[in-house]
């Protein structure tokens, strides 16, 4: 291998396969080094250095320099190409896998090369390959939305959430149903959010179906809201688009949970919250013409919400609730030694069936009651008793009713 040949191989490989050239070197180095211990031995301790401006290599064995000639005759050509190969390769990968490391968690976009899985040609299936600069990854089949298409061609976006080192590959994997990708969205469509303008305090998500979106604005000026949504709901109308039509409800952020519950379950229409701390439950009370809507089809409005805010929300009629008190006061008062008002308090604190008391600290039941500690140990005993029974019972009554249905 002549010097000039050396220097137009690194030059090459820098312009195709964009690797810096001290990468190149080094590589060409380590591949001479490993032929020439084929003829030197392991035992032998070699130093071979290939001179960035002239493309001149030389090299010590032992100390003692080895002759270019002796470099040249004695080193297998075709085993130090082979190396050489190998060892940029392995520049090539880490090249790749740095570019894609530092787009973790922001979104890519690619062209699918094909779709994995298909069955009687229909385009739903497994695994989309994409390509992508430098790169092939893949949006496995849990990280696609449910319903959507692609075909070979296709341009397709996700956020990119691994990169790792496979051999001689980089596995890059996107998602297109992590929550984030809804925020990725949102920052590129909403110059306000990227101008830090408006923040996005949390997203939650059931793919394909619908998204909660809490943005906030420090400037009392901004409508968050609106700008999220767009003239004519121009702007969300793109995300939602990109998401296969998914639904997508924008609501303003509050750290006051009296504000920010009301807030995620819209668009249904609220009376009430009551907060149970202890729990971490929220007690949200509605209209019956407006229960449905709060819960929404299959529990997902009431669902997202919770996530959303972070409390576990039950969502009651004001009958309901004045029925469960009754029930829960009559039932707190069968635990041997329970008193009128710590029933009454107990309740007070959202504390309405058996399971929520068995649940308790001991600790929060002495302060609340003002009683011993062995007591309250006994109640909360007693409670979860009654529990188990009362699940028992719900199992049995669930059994005769299937059997009857059947």
């Amino acid at each position: 291998m002549n010097p000039s040949e050396v220097l137009r191989i690194v030059d090459a490989i820098h312009r195709d396969k964009h690797i810096d050239k001290e990468i190149v070197f080094i590589g060409i180095e380590a591949a001479i080094a490993t032929a020439a211990r084929k003829q030197y031995g392991d035992e032998a301790v070699l130093v071979i250095r290939v001179d960035r401006q002239t493309g001149e290599i030389s090299g010590t064995r032992d100390g003692v320099p080895i002759a270019p000639a002796e470099i040249g005759e004695r080193i297998g050509a075709q085993s130090a190409k082979q190396v050489m190969i190998q060892k940029i390769r392995e520049a090539e990968r880490d090249s790749v896998y740095e570019d894609y490391r530092k787009q973790l968690d922001q979104i890519v976009a690619g062209l699918v090369q094909r779709v994995d899985g298909r069955r009687g040609g229909s385009p739903d299936g497994g695994a989309v390959m994409v390509s992508l600069p430098g790169v092939d990854a893949v949006i496995p089949r849990d990280h696609r939305i449910p319903g959507e298409t692609f075909h070979n061609g296709d341009r397709i976006r996700g956020v990119l959430t691994e990169v790792k080192k496979n051999g001689n590959k980089v596995k890059v994997v996107i998602s297109r149903v992590r929550p984030l990708f809804v925020q990725r969205l949102f920052e590129q469509e909403v110059p306000e959010i990227q101008e830090a303008v408006i923040e996005i305090k949390g997203v939650e998500r059931e793919p394909g179906y619908r998204s909660k979106v809490a943005v906030y604005s420090p400037d009392a000026r901004v409508d968050s809201v609106g700008s999220c949504i767009g003239m004519r709901g121009s702007r969300i109308k793109n995300i939602t688009d990109e998401l296969h039509n998914e639904r997508i409800d924008v609501v303003p952020w509050s750290a006051d949970m009296m504000e920010f519950i009301p807030n995620a379950l819209r668009p249904a229409e609220i009376e009430e919250v009551v907060l149970c701390q202890m729990l971490g439950r929220a007690i949200v009370l509605v209209q019956p013409d407006q229960r449905l809507l709060a819960i929404g089809r299959k529990g997902q409005n009431v669902r997202l919400a919770s996530k959303l805010v972070g409390w576990d929300i039950e969502i009651m009629t004001r009958d309901e609730l004045d029925a469960d008190i009754e029930k829960a006061i009559g039932s707190f008062r069968l635990i041997d030694g329970m008193t009128d008002d710590l029933a009454d308090r107990l309740v007070g604190e959202g504390f309405l069936t058996f399971d929520d008391l068995s649940i308790i600290e001991p600790n929060d039941l002495v302060q609340m009651g003002e009683i011993a500690l062995d007591l309250a140990e006994s109640f909360i005993e007693r409670a979860e008793r009654l529990s188990e029974e009362e699940e028992r019972i719900r199992e049995k009554s669930g059994i005769l009713q299937r059997t009857h249905d059947g």
